[in-house]
């Protein structure tokens, strides 16, 4: 029986071993082998989700259970449902709480906003003298220590010896305000508190912003004849119209959260009147020891926040890429 060379050749080339000569049965690949190319990114990046998890994830989950339960911070946790939050919609301090926080964020934006666009425009001028240091002035409340503030403030509006008062009595003749002890004007002694703390930080975004601004279109617009209002209205602020939008989201939602100025200055009083949302949770939660009132106090916080802040993006325009 003869046999082709093709036949042998195909033989040959079938049964030849690779690798030098040396034939061997490839072992299996493990698992991790085969998915380690895939896996990789995800363990490197893991650090960030455990933290999350730990942090945000598992203590919002708790709360959400804790708002449905009855509990004074020992022992075992009553279920009761909704009840938490069908007893904070008929409850008269929580309302005043919500209509302070909505007044402490109208007049932040309306007014805190457009002061420290103001005072950026005003530092970012050129030729000012002593730009650095006015910077370091209106920036400075935002780091100084809060018990600095409370005695600075409780200084200004003492109703007998507040330095206020003492300027009005001397200068226009009219008698001592009672500042803080009159609900009216506890609250303008808040608002004029977040005023006087916030107003340089929002400044520092503002200026940041106006710094980015080509000089060319200021040029361009007085060689067009516009002058100084109409060079802010035409090129300012459509150019800073991104930093407005963040900036605005930014007070909306801190704002709806504010807790240290009527907490230092008032400590919520007189009565309710300077009472915030974060202060009834806080004294639910720490002065009643109503951990599961609290709780439900503080998710239908977290709720409304989200939604002013989805709402205020949408509105504005965050986010979004323009072309």
């Amino acid at each position: 029986m003869t046999t082709s060379p093709t036949t042998h050749a195909t033989a040959s080339r079938t049964t030849a071993p690779r690798n030098g000569g040396r034939a061997f049965d490839e072992a299996p690949r493990s698992w991790w082998s085969r998915h380690q190319r895939v896996l990789a990114p995800y363990i490197f990046i893991s650090p960030f989700y455990v933290l999350y998890g730990l942090f945000m994830a598992v203590p919002v989950l708790v709360g959400l259970w804790l708002s449905c339960t009855e509990w004074a911070g020992l022992g075992a946790p009553r279920w009761v449902g909704l009840r938490n939050y069908r007893d904070l919609l008929t409850d008269h301090s929580f309302w005043t709480s919500v209509g302070n926080t909505t007044l402490y964020m109208v007049f932040t934006l309306c007014v805190v906003v457009p002061a420290a666009l103001l005072i950026a425009q005003a530092l970012n001028a050129r030729g000012l003298r002593g730009r650095d240091l006015f910077r370091l002035a209106y920036f400075m409340p935002v780091v100084i220590s809060p018990i600095v503030i409370t005695l600075l403030f409780g200084l200004f509006f003492d109703n007998e010896f507040g330095l206020i008062n003492a300027v009005g009595q001397a200068l226009f003749g009219f008698g001592g305000i009672d500042w803080l002890g009159s609900p009216g004007w506890a609250r303008v002694a808040v608002v004029v508190l977040v005023l006087w703390r916030w107003t340089g930080y929002l400044t520092i975004f503002f200026l940041a912003g106006l710094q980015s601004v080509p000089r060319e279109l200021y040029e361009a617009a007085a060689i067009d004849g516009a002058g100084p209002v109409r060079r802010f209205r035409d090129v300012t602020l459509p150019a800073l119209r991104p930093v407005t939008a963040f900036v605005a989201v930014t007070v909306l939602v801190n704002t709806a959260q504010i807790f240290d100025e009527p907490f230092l200055l008032t400590q919520g009083g007189p009565g309710e009147s300077t009472l915030s949302v974060a202060m009834f949770i806080f004294r639910a939660g720490f002065q009643r020891q109503q951990l599961g009132y609290a709780a439900a106090a503080g998710v239908l916080l977290f709720v409304a926040v989200f939604l002013l802040g989805q709402f205020a993006m949408r509105a504005l325009g965050v986010g979004k890429d323009k072309r």
